[in-house]
């Protein structure tokens, strides 16, 4: 054991004086640190995500229904020791009074108690214009706390009297921040906040009355689980109808879309950087065995055994991994910062601290990649001939035993699958790769056939000869140098195609025209005016459908009820109505998946694709809806697909006709407000009875959140674009030994180095075109699979990607030849051929 440790260490300190084990190094540092940048960040993202969720909550768990919570379930949280605070809230009418201009307005109302919320903190502010302060307290008796634009819509100011139903209430403070505000439709009405006590006072609870109660639990993770599992279990039992539970797993559902790309894209990036990585190493160590090949045929007369240099070059490959990969992780430590600063705002508050998973994971990788792809090429050098020393024809290095390379890339891509937190995502991935470096090594072969037979040796130019020959002379180095620099070019194209096309669909859900207001319950007699009004201000584009509602009560005249249906949602949906609309010609932003949208066909349904498959509906099937006392049935002819984050006007159901007869309908519309003054102010004195929804403050979060996003998956994307240049310096410089000896051949017979000049450019320029186009091909089948099944959004690759493909990677072998291999134009001859003869 001695003799290989001491053997390893003279080794290892030799050859990083010479610097043959720097492109290793890099290869591996630059992967451990894009994964373990991605995972801290990700692991702290989650648990911040996970804290503020309860802050959104207002609790840790949270039972919400249509009834008063049974007093069973408060008692049972409290034996618990479980904290509990009870909430409901429901739309009503806030007015000023008639010596203050009598203005009204919908409000979602909302009534606490003290220790309200368990989770966050309530900020206030002393008056409108103020900034706010976080408060543990609740309204008093007697007084109100309001939003901001309420006081404008109804011009009155802190201090002022609110009217509610038969009460009047002193407005105290103007509400800043509401944690577990939430983000249903009736959330974007202007909040109104009181003390319980003061409810009855209001007279606006009555038998009929439909008003959402919710109770909060906070407390011990053990405890509270079990009250989350007790009531669950009570929902789907049917014994709590209407009911529905919350946790921090379902909090703030309007982020998570864009959220759950920017993860799979950023693990994406990370995956890629990784699988780069392992083909340079694999480059960079069957070049640094090569070079090693003599040295050990010394060792070997010298009486050194194969176990000695085999285990002496496994402790060197074990120490330099443990190195790279601490210094990967250190930088990938560092790096996560960056994205934290980045992706600033997307939590509360300052980050948890990450746990120890991306640490073992980095290491993990390191040492994965130069074990399953570093090592077999050197553990050769164990197996040299002594016969070398003197015969340099013997003891060259052979393929990697396939059983050896299958069970570390097995391993390594594994760990990559299980490193991209989504098993379609790691497969695509992954699998594309493996398949693409196949579909690469066999062109390329072929490639290399045609090249050898299409060449006249009479005819063409004499550097085009010499490059043909050059590349045919060495058909296995010419399949491994295309593969290698079509791999990291397609990591490149791909993520170059992805990141366009994801952002271009981010940016298309919130355009900087899209609508930030939304109207609802325009009366038919005003919907004409309404539209004119609209047009008088100065909006020329804007949503306008009918609003129906209607409860779905049979589907192909079997009837329908919650007890039919296992998932929770489903439950919920046939429990309650539905918004219906009706329209002759289909949405424009609504994208048709099956069947066909026949204009102005009466007794026939476009169903949204995700109620069909939460509800099992089909095409053909048969609804009836019970609207207003009336039945209603049709039959489904399309499904559509919906986006609910494009801030347009969206509906689950639609008729494809222009009206319906006999039905009680109103009206809503979504449009963009222009930027003048007083325009919602004169909107509400006109039509009181219409609810005017601002939307802009949403609409500037996700934006904001986009912008975040989209730095953040930029600056990742120089973690790859640097692996990728480490595949192509690897893979252009692996034949530079042989280049010098042919070259310093070439000049002793009397070519003259602006001819080898030549000879070397166009045999780059010819290899990085092939890499490109290959590339491009497969980055555009790849990419295509992960926006359909991973990102779910629309491919639209330009046809001419395989020729821009092809220029950048003609383009880049030249960089990278250049870089990498100008030295061997400048040898001396001699030198060059006395070190061959050596």
């Amino acid at each position: 054991m001695n003799a290989f440790l001491r053997l390893g260490w003279r080794t290892l300190w030799r050859d990083l004086r010479a610097g043959e084990l720097r492109l290793l190094i890099v290869a591996v540092l630059l992967a451990v640190a894009a994964l373990t940048a991605v995972g801290f960040f990700a692991d702290r993202l989650k648990g911040g995500l996970q804290r503020d969720a309860r802050q959104l909550l207002g609790g840790d768990a949270v039972l919400a229904s249509d009834n008063p919570t049974p007093p069973a379930f408060v008692e049972r949280a409290r034996s618990l020791g479980l904290a509990g605070a009870g909430t409901y809230g429901f739309p009503t009418m806030a007015r000023a009074s008639e010596a203050q201009g009598g203005a009204s307005k919908l409000v979602a109302l909302k009534a606490v108690s003290a220790g309200y919320p368990l989770r966050g903190a309530v900020q206030v502010a002393v008056d409108a214009e103020g900034p706010g302060q976080a408060t543990r307290e609740v309204p008093a008796p007697g007084e109100a706390w309001v939003d901001g634009p309420l006081l404008d819509a109804l011009a009155l100011k802190v201090g002022d009297t609110l009217l509610l139903g038969d009460a009047g209430l002193r407005i105290a403070r103007v509400i800043t921040l509401e944690p577990d505000r939430g983000a249903g439709f009736m959330s974007f009405a202007p909040r109104v906040m009181l003390n319980q006590a003061d409810i009855a006072r209001t007279g606006l609870v009555q038998p009929a009355s439909r008003v959402s109660y919710r109770f909060a639990v906070a407390g011990d993770t053990a405890a509270v689980k079990r009250f989350s599992d007790e009531v669950d279990a009570s929902i789907k039992k049917g014994e709590l109808r209407g009911a529905r539970l919350e946790s921090f797993e379902s909090g703030r559902p309007e982020m998570r879309q864009t959220l759950d790309r920017a993860e799979k894209f950023l693990n994406l990036v990370a995956l890629l950087a990784a699988l780069l990585s392992a083909v340079a190493v694999a480059l960079a160590a069957r070049g640094f065995a090569a070079s090693h090949l003599d040295d050990c045929a010394m060792l070997r007369v010298l009486g050194q055994s194969q176990r000695t240099i085999a285990g002496a070059y496994a402790f060197e490959f074990a120490v330099i991994g443990l190195i790279a990969s601490a210094l990967g992780v250190a930088i990938g430590y560092g790096v996560h910062y960056v994205f934290v600063l980045l992706l600033a705002g997307l939590v509360e508050s300052a980050l948890p601290a990450p746990t120890l998973w991306p640490v073992a994971f980095g290491l993990g990788v390191g040492l994965t990649l130069l074990f399953a792809f570093g090592l077999p090429p050197v553990l050769q050098l164990a197996r040299v001939p002594p016969l070398r020393v003197i015969r340099r024809d013997v003891g060259g290095l052979k393929p990697a035993s396939i059983t050896v390379l299958a069970i570390g890339v097995a391993g390594f891509a594994a760990l990559l699958v299980a490193a991209s937190s989504d098993l379609k995502l790691g497969l695509i991935a992954v699998g594309g790769f493996a398949v693409a470096v196949a579909v690469f090594a066999l062109l390329s072969w072929l490639a290399v056939k045609v090249l050898r037979r299409s060449v006249n040796e009479t005819t063409a130019p004499r550097w085009l000869v010499l490059a043909t020959r050059q590349i045919s002379a060495r058909p296995a180095y010419a399949v491994v140098q295309v593969s290698a620099l079509a791999v990291g070019l397609l990591a490149l194209i791909l993520l170059v195609l992805l990141r366009t096309d994801l952002v271009s669909s981010w940016r298309a859900a919130t355009p900087p025209d899209a609508p930030n207001r939304f109207v609802i319950n325009v009366m038919p007699d005003q919907s004409d005016a309404f539209q004119q009004s609209l047009r008088d201000g100065g909006v020329r584009k804007f949503d306008w459908y009918p609003m129906i509602r209607g409860r779905l009560v049979a589907i192909n005249d079997r009837p329908v009820s919650p007890d039919d249906y296992t998932e929770d949602r489903a439950k919920r949906l046939v429990d309650r109505e539905f918004n219906l609309s009706n329209s002759a010609e289909a949405p424009p932003h609504n994208q048709i998946t099956a069947g066909a949208w026949t204009p102005d066909a009466a007794g026939e349904l476009s169903v949204e694709e995700g109620l069909a498959q939460t509800l099992g509906l089909k095409l053909g099937d048969t609804l009836r809806f019970d609207i207003g006392g009336q039945q209603n049935e049709a039959r489904i002819t399309s499904l559509r697909k919906v986006d609910w984050g494009s801030m347009h006007a969206n509906f689950f159901v639609m008729y494809t006709v222009a009206a319906l007869a006999d039905v009680p309908v109103t009206y809503m519309g979504a449009f963009r407000a222009p930027e003048v003054k007083g325009f919602d102010n004169a909107l509400v004195r006109s039509y009181p009875n219409v609810t005017n929804v601002d939307m802009s403050a949403t609409i500037g979060q996700v934006q904001r959140v986009l912008d975040q996003v989209i730095r953040a998956v930029e600056f990742l994307f120089g973690f790859t674009l640097a692996a990728g240049l480490v595949v192509l310096f690897a893979a252009v410089t692996a034949t530079r030994e042989e280049r010098a000896r042919e070259f310093a051949v070439m000049r002793a017979v009397g070519a003259r180095a602006s001819l080898l000049r030549q000879v070397q450019r166009a045999e780059l320029a010819g290899v990085g075109l092939l890499a490109g186009f290959l590339a491009s091909i497969v980055a555009s089948v790849i990419g295509w699979a992960l926006a359909r099944f991973v990102f779910d959004f629309t491919w639209t690759a330009s046809p001419l990607v395989p020729i821009a493909g092809a220029l950048a990677g003609a383009a880049l072998a030249l960089a990278a030849g250049w870089w990498g291999l100008r030295e061997v134009l400048l040898r001396p001859v001699v030198a060059t051929l006395r070190q061959a003869a050596e």
